[in-house]
């Protein structure tokens, strides 16, 4: 049940009539206490969508009760009615539920530049506050989708208490966050303070870690909403491996959905003087297209992530690097290893370690490859 399986929280998913097409497009979630903590991370791209703003200073606070989320529209780049258009869908939900504007996050996805057909927002909102169900994680999950192929949710129960959670997400899955919403719950007893400290220390090494396409959306938002339902304060370190687990789940499920990936492909930086060298160097790789291309082709081609390497500003000797795919040392001190005729790409899962030489740090980066399906997806997305 993703989001419900905490207790105190109910949610629903509803079509609004906001996709041309019927399908599903609105959710609501509702926070029922006792606690209403909660805390947030944003997209660092400069350019953000009114539901961006307006979210970003109502859980500035630290409190929330209801989240309210819509696909088929990103309301960015909408100018001063798209902000009329994000405080009406709050004031909305406020007045169905009787809680102030201020506890209400609002949260858009798909195409920029358009406003949203509000009549339906708002009519759709009345729909999913009359669903709202202990029941409604999963219908919640799907109504959140845009070119998902699959709705993504997780859970991790504890001893007496659970932290939930449900993502969208399907492409431009970059650092700074991906094209993707994220709504974490969790029935623990634990303070928005700890709530913040705990979901940016996870978004850091998991959703900021992957990296589909390079590029960055307007509209990403994670946040993490404590019910205190259980009446269980977990320790730090319990509640912070929980939220950790379910936003590590929730991040390989981006991935693995990527628009018109055939491969998934973990990327592993040894050996790198500090961490930041070691995602730098991850991030590089990932970026780089003609290695990607290449992944697709299932062309163990090593110099191209070399390559790629190269343009970072790490910290290492290019005549120790060395590289493996799939287990098979392809590169050895900079030059030619391993016959490169053993590497075996034709499974969907790929490998690449890359050894920098020079210390004893590491990161991961996960992204995918490049394929003719993901250019004919983008290039007719808006049409």
């Amino acid at each position: 049940m993703s989001i419900t399986a905490p207790q105190g929280f109910t949610a629903a998913g509803i079509a609004a009539g906001i996709k041309q097409n019927g399908s599903p497009d609105l959710t609501l979630v509702v926070n029922n206490g006792p606690r209403k903590a909660a805390a947030g991370v944003f997209t660092s791209n400069r350019v953000t969508a009114a539901p961006v703003e307006w979210t970003k200073r109502v859980v500035a606070d630290g409190e929330l009760t209801a989240v309210v989320l819509n696909s088929g529209g990103a309301n960015a780049c909408t100018g001063p009615d798209g902000h009329a258009d994000t405080e009406a869908t709050a004031r909305r939900v406020s007045q169905v539920l009787d809680v102030r504007p201020d506890d209400v996050a609002v949260c858009s996805t798909g195409l920029i530049g358009i406003r949203l057909p509000m009549d339906r927002v708002l009519s759709g909102i009345d729909q999913a506050c009359a669903a709202l169900s202990p029941d409604g994680g999963q219908a919640a999950a799907i109504a959140i989708k845009t070119t998902d192929s699959v709705h993504k949710t997780a859970v991790a129960h504890q001893d007496g208490w659970a932290v939930g959670g449900m993502a969208k997400g399907a492409g431009m899955l970059a650092p700074g966050l991906a094209t993707m919403l994220v709504v974490l719950t969790t029935d623990a007893d634990v303070s928005a303070a700890v709530l913040d400290e705990t979901l940016h220390d996870a978004v850091s090494v998991t959703f900021d870690r992957v990296d589909s396409d390079g590029c960055m959306s307007t509209n990403d938002t994670v946040l993490l909403l404590a019910s205190g339902a259980s009446t269980v304060t977990p320790t730090r370190e319990a509640f912070a491996d929980a939220v950790h687990s379910v936003c590590a789940d929730l991040a390989r499920q981006l991935i693995a959905d990527a628009e018109g990936s055939t491969k998934e492909i973990r990327i592993d930086v040894v050996g790198a003087a500090s961490e930041h060298d070691a995602v730098d160097v991850g991030r590089a790789i990932a970026r780089n297209n003609l290695f990607k291309c290449a992944i697709y082709g299932e062309d163990p081609n090593w110099g191209r992530v070399l390559s790629a390497i190269g343009t970072t500003d790490a910290q290492f000797d290019p005549h120790l690097l060395n590289i493996a795919i799939n287990g098979v040392w392809v590169c050895k001190d900079g030059a030619a290893g391993e016959d490169r005729g053993n590497v075996d790409l034709t499974g969907r899962d790929v490998v690449v370690t890359a050894d920098l030489a020079a210390g004893r740090q590491r990161a991961t980066i996960w992204t995918n490859d490049l394929s003719v399906t993901y250019v004919h997806e983008n290039s007719a997305y808006s049409s």
